[in-house]
């Protein structure tokens, strides 16, 4: 049986925090990115990528903003330019791995409830950091909504509603079968209202909700969350931190009701991560790019975090 993975790429491993989003630099961090893929796919498995794109559908943004000289699009639009993008780069560095044609990039839409309360409550964030000052300039002059994010300045934040269903998940199906490494849903996927076949939303959607819903329509039997850090932890910044190597998703969901996970970092990932495991997913793993291949299947070590529906061995790696 062929065992599928989607992996959730941030758009932060694309454009990293210290960089202006230059050619160069996401080429060499799209290359990086497929380094880690390609261990996964030589341990046996097919591989849809998901991608992340708040830092360059930020900065396509910002862009619109320093010319009247060509007509603005909408934010839906602007993540579809971000979709081929940041697709090519991937694509292209997988290739140069595996060979021409290993990987496509199929553009993908998500359908989204015009309903969804996440339209009133803003809180995606896209695009650079700016100073407060420069930040409530921006705010009043384009109409944007902003806040603090992280305690490294102010961003601007957009609607973020959870995705429904994927439009292209027949083509995506067909993609994966045919053996090719898919990249799909990029930047969460071009948000379309239910109601309506033709129309974008302005919103940007999770990834890894995205990539969650992705992965229940294909029967996929892993998730894979890529993050910053080796291991998903408790009672971070304390004394008392410690990291997670195998749990459950019973406890996985007692750590999140508890507040060990913030809304803003760690937090969608294991709303994510728990979701796939009860929709019949078998194994959800967050963890490093480095970690992604090992903690998969978990034959070596180290390792990052591992959720499952039911684990002989937990517990707390210190």
């Amino acid at each position: 049986m062929t065992k599928i993975a989607v992996v959730a790429l941030g758009g932060n491993a694309l454009t990293r925090a210290d960089q202006s989003g230059t050619c160069g630099e996401m080429m060499a961090n799209a290359a990086a990115m497929a380094m880690a893929v390609n261990d996964v796919l030589e341990a046996g498995w097919r591989v849809v990528i998901v991608h992340g794109n708040g830092p360059q559908v930020g900065n396509l943004a910002l862009q619109q903003e320093a010319t009247s000289m060509v007509p603005a699009q909408p934010l839906a639009l602007l993540g579809a330019m971000t979709q081929g993008l940041l697709g090519s780069l991937i694509a292209r560095a997988i290739d140069l791995l595996r060979g021409r044609g290993t990987a496509a990039a199929l553009i993908t839409h998500v359908t989204v409830d015009p309903a969804d309360p996440a339209f009133e409550s803003p809180s995606k964030p896209i695009g650079p950091f700016f100073e407060p000052v420069e930040a409530q300039r921006l705010a009043a002059r384009s109409g944007w909504v902003v806040q603090p994010d992280s305690g490294r300045g102010y961003r601007r934040v957009v609607a973020s509603p959870w995705p429904t269903g994927v439009i292209e998940i027949e083509a995506l199906r067909t993609l994966v079968d045919a053996g090719h490494l898919v990249i799909a849903g990029g930047g969460g996927g071009i948000p379309v209202a239910t109601t309506d076949t033709c129309g974008v939303i302005d919103a940007v959607i999770d990834k890894d909700r995205a990539a969650c819903l992705i992965a229940g329509q294909l029967g996929a039997q892993a998730l894979l969350l890529v993050t910053a850090v080796d291991r998903v932890m408790l009672n971070y910044g304390t004394t008392t931190q410690s990291d997670l190597g195998t749990i459950t998703a019973d406890e996985a969901a007692r750590y999140l009701e508890e507040g060990q996970f913030p809304p803003g970092s760690m937090g969608p990932k294991i709303e994510a991560a728990l979701r796939f495991l009860a929709e019949g997913g078998e194994l959800a793993v967050v963890t490093s790019p480095a970690l992604l291949a090992t903690t998969l299947t978990g034959s070596a070590k180290p390792a990052g975090t591992r959720i499952e529906r039911a684990s002989s061995q937990t517990g707390r790696v210190r």
